[in-house]
């Protein structure tokens, strides 16, 4: 039974961009005044910003100098972290369900538990849909965590390694790299690899020449590459990464993923050691019906306007595991919030002011989305984008070095609202200096 004079418990699951954003609010808020308890979960220590995935996996960044680690952040803003995976929802018992917790050696760490909600806001991100895809769980690497960028990594080095000091020819496959799925986190993949491979081989292991046996392939089921975007951007991204020489293959559907390669459905062959699948984005399998809630075709959790679950008020869902109405898609014809960073931000804010609302008795608002755009690194290169909506009243599109400050500040306001404007500006500050003295490309 519930004490009634207990304080209202909120439990956010998922410590992704919005959920970590989310119950930094809210403890720096409710948790700071002793208004409400407010529980983080997730099932890893660490929270690294999705969209930074592709640096981690070419190593062109340091992971440890942009992790936040949850215990940390949750003593520092009051709110409380508890470690495990969810694993069901009790909606009568108002509860969520967590797995035990096994160290990497197999040891229990923290047993199955259940944590009681009055509120409950579920933020579990998303991962890559292979669509059944034959081989590619078999073969194919995904970009959906920091352990998966970390495994590319060090297999993408050891690929390098390994060529050099062998006595043999290469295999045709063999440092050869095929992305499949030309999104944001392939094209901008490909771009980073470009360079970081080259440096690596520049490490000292000049048995490898790496403009002859360095390629990098990036493969589309589309016509065009970043298909979501507006065709001057495709056509841009595509131009620049021919130029790098990269491989661009659209209108290429992938048909089986391979030991030594991909097989398309025209059946070509295209040799590659190492395989990315980075197409198509869906809910965890776990959300479909979950708790008798509704989800669609893609284990996405239908919201209503003010991003509560349509079968349960006190369940709200964000971010990428989320379907949220956008009307003014399609030139108002219609759509959904599509599963972006700048989405998870506006709804984390949104969710924070719904909840105070809720302690307050008040009526809660319709989450409306603001389009700013859309931006895609290409590394060093360049920077390409689109600016649109409310924030210029139009759509323009940029590059260069301008485009290359609004992708920077698109992840500055995340740090932002994690860890405020004066830790940010010494962080910013502190790796500027160090930037300087430190190796571009990380090998561990």
């Amino acid at each position: 039974m519930r004490n009634p004079d207990s304080k209202h418990q909120v439990v956010i699951v998922g410590g992704g961009a919005g959920g970590l954003e989310l119950a930094t609010r809210l403890g720096d808020s409710l948790g700071k005044h002793g208004e409400a308890d407010i529980t983080l979960i997730d099932k890893n220590r660490t929270h690294v910003w999705k969209p930074k995935l592709h640096e981690i996996a070419s190593g062109s960044m340091d992971m440890s100098a942009h992790e936040v680690d949850y215990l940390a952040q949750a003593h520092w803003h009051r709110f409380r972290f508890r470690l495990g995976e969810l694993t069901a929802i009790d909606r009568e018992r108002r509860e969520v369900h967590v797995a035990p917790y096994l160290d990497d050696e197999g040891r229990l760490v923290t047993p199955a538990r259940a944590f009681a909600y009055d509120t409950l806001v579920v933020s579990v991100g998303s991962l890559s849909n292979d669509f059944g895809t034959p081989g590619v769980r078999e073969h194919g690497l995904r970009l959906e965590s920091k352990v998966d960028a970390q495994r590319f990594h060090a297999r993408m080095v050891n690929a390098c390694i390994r060529a050099h000091a062998q006595t043999t020819p290469l295999r045709p496959e063999q440092l050869h790299v095929a992305i499949i799925g030309a999104g944001a986190t392939g094209v901008e993949l490909a771009a980073e690899l470009h360079r970081t491979t080259r440096e690596v081989v520049a490490y000292g292991l000049d048995r490898v020449d790496a403009e002859k046996d360095i390629q990098v392939s990036v493969i589309e089921a589309a016509d065009r590459v970043l298909p979501a975007l507006p065709p001057r951007m495709s056509a841009a991204t595509e131009a620049l990464l021919r130029k790098l020489g990269v491989d661009v293959h659209t209108s290429a559907k992938v048909a089986e993923v391979r030991p030594e390669g991909v097989r398309l459905a025209d059946g070509r062959i295209l040799p590659a050691e190492l395989v990315v699948w980075a197409a198509g984005v869906k809910a965890p399998d776990l959300l479909k019906e979950i708790a008798g809630l509704e989800t669609n075709r893609s284990n996405q959790l239908v919201v209503l306007p003010t991003l509560q679950t349509t079968r349960d008020p006190d369940i709200f869902a964000m971010g990428d595991c989320a379907q949220c109405a956008w009307p003014e898609a399609n030139d108002g014809k219609g759509g959904f919030v599509p599963p972006r960073a700048q989405a998870a931000h506006q709804q984390a804010s949104h969710v924070a002011a719904q909840i105070r609302r809720r302690l307050a008795g008040k009526p809660l608002k319709n989450y409306r989305y603001r389009d700013f755009g859309s931006l895609v690194s290409l590394g060093e290169f360049s920077t390409v984008g689109n600016m649109m909506g409310g924030l210029i009243g139009g759509n323009l599109m940029i590059e260069g070095s301008f485009a290359r400050l609004m992708y920077i500040s698109l992840y500055k306001m995340h740090e932002l609202a994690l860890h405020g404007f004066v830790k940010v500006a010494l962080d910013t500050l502190a790796r500027l200096i160090t930037r300087r003295t430190e190796p571009h490309v990380k090998l561990h």
